[in-house]
């Protein structure tokens, strides 16, 4: 039967593709230390801080450009006010769900004691903070809560599972971040459906139970570079985020075509997304509550990155994977933040085939309603890098005609290894 399966798709042509660049918006800070410091500089900020005072400062389990430089800057100042700062991990069940596994997450994006300039105390336990108006008990950090403030430091960006006035960002770092395991079961229990109502109802309980001094917001650009600073007094944090996730959505990262057939990503993996792969890209979306207007017929996915660590959340989003990728899944550790999430579609495991060509073969000849002689495929090592990507022959007449694209090069045949593999 295999023999069978790779006869059948062994005679797909693969297209030609050429090298484009798709230009975005590229305003970036390009000295984050000197932002931080003027915002932290403000009277409403620095009136927080005083001598003596432990203060924890929260890290994400997602990358953020520049965070080691932005938490660093933050220590600084902090001790050089008097107070004694630490770092703790606030990203829910992520980590394996344990105080160690978060911990290696920020070692793994460069976030260490040393470079950062003070502890990182990690730690699964909460407390109870509250209970939210429908009854929820409403917990975080158990070594966040013991200090004398709390500084929560996040990337506002759109969410992939819901749309509301706060979706990840700092009103979400506190809800689930904080509320590691516990808290993010919690809110997560009650499904994607219900998030947009639940996260503004328990950060709001924790804003008034607990020593929030302030937040720190971190927008990015296209290009994943840091695109806005700003410290947000935490009185004022459930009105001023909802206007940066605005500005946030308009900076997204796209794909500037339409009627992509077939997208073809090098890799997936847990720190270029949260879904793995972006869904504003790839047009895959976990939950029903978030849609798009285009819609790519087929997705393959070649490998998981290496800092994934074998996460493969988004896996079960794409049509077609390679043995390459599947033999490195951590199915187990995988699993974890599924269940707690309560969506479980994005660690399916979708169609493996032995090697690249194939894996791209099965999506052209999988696609419908298209002439597969001049098929329109994309490809890119991954949707955190939606700018130098890869684009088949037939789409060229419509990159020519967009002057926020440039092609880079000649068309090319993909040259597979005696393995039928790209690398």
């Amino acid at each position: 039967m295999g023999e069978s399966l790779y006869e059948a798709i062994g005679q797909v042509k693969i297209p030609r593709m050429v090298r484009i660049r798709q230009h975005f918006e590229d305003n970036r800070i390009e000295d984050p230390v000197s932002v931080v410091e003027e915002q932290m500089e403000r009277s409403e900020i620095l009136e927080t801080i005083k001598p003596g005072m432990r203060i924890a400062i929260t890290a994400s389990s997602r990358p953020i450009h520049n965070l080691d430089i932005i938490l660093r800057t933050i220590v600084r100042i902090l001790r050089r006010h008097g107070a004694e700062p630490f770092v703790i991990p606030a990203m829910g069940s992520h980590g394996g769900g344990t105080a160690e596994g978060q911990k290696h997450i920020l070692n793994s994006y460069g976030i260490t004691e040393e470079r950062v300039g003070c502890p990182i105390l990690s730690s699964m336990e909460t407390v109870s903070v509250g209970t939210s108006p429908e009854g929820h008990p409403v917990h975080i950090d158990a070594l966040a809560n013991a200090a004398q403030g709390i500084i929560v430091v996040g990337k506002i960006r759109p969410h992939s599972g819901f749309s509301g006035p706060y979706e990840s960002g700092l009103m979400k770092m506190m809800t689930i971040g904080l509320g590691k395991q516990h808290g993010a079961a919690v809110c997560h229990n009650a499904g994607a459906k219900y998030l947009a109502k639940y996260i503004p109802m328990f950060a709001n309980v924790i804003l008034e139970n607990c020593n929030i001094l302030f937040g720190v917001g971190i927008i990015e650009n296209a290009y994943h570079k840091t695109y806005l600073i700003e410290c947000i007094p935490a009185k004022d944090i459930p009105s001023r985020e909802p206007a940066l996730l605005q500005k946030a959505y308009t900076l997204l990262p796209r794909l500037m075509f339409k009627d992509v057939a077939v997208l073809v990503l090098d890799e997936i993996g847990k720190n270029i997304s949260g879904d793995g792969m972006d869904p504003y890209i790839t047009t895959r979306f976990g939950t029903p509550y978030v849609t798009t207007e285009e819609s790519i017929q087929k997705v393959a996915i070649l490998d998981i990155s290496a800092e994934s660590h074998g996460g493969m959340l988004g896996a079960g989003w794409a049509d077609v994977c390679t043995r390459r990728m599947f033999d490195k899944c951590a199915l187990e550790e995988s699993y974890v933040n599924a269940i707690t999430a309560t969506i479980f579609d994005g660690v399916r495991i979708p169609m493996i085939l032995k090697n690249d060509y194939y894996a791209i073969a099965a999506c052209i000849r999988g696609s419908v309603d298209i002439d597969r002689e001049n098929i329109r495929l994309v490809r890119m090592h991954n949707t955190l890098e939606a700018y130098d990507i890869e684009i088949s022959e037939s789409m060229i007449e419509d990159a020519c005609r967009n002057p926020d694209i440039e092609i880079l090069g000649d068309l090319e045949e993909l040259e597979f290894d005696e393995n039928g593999n790209l690398w």
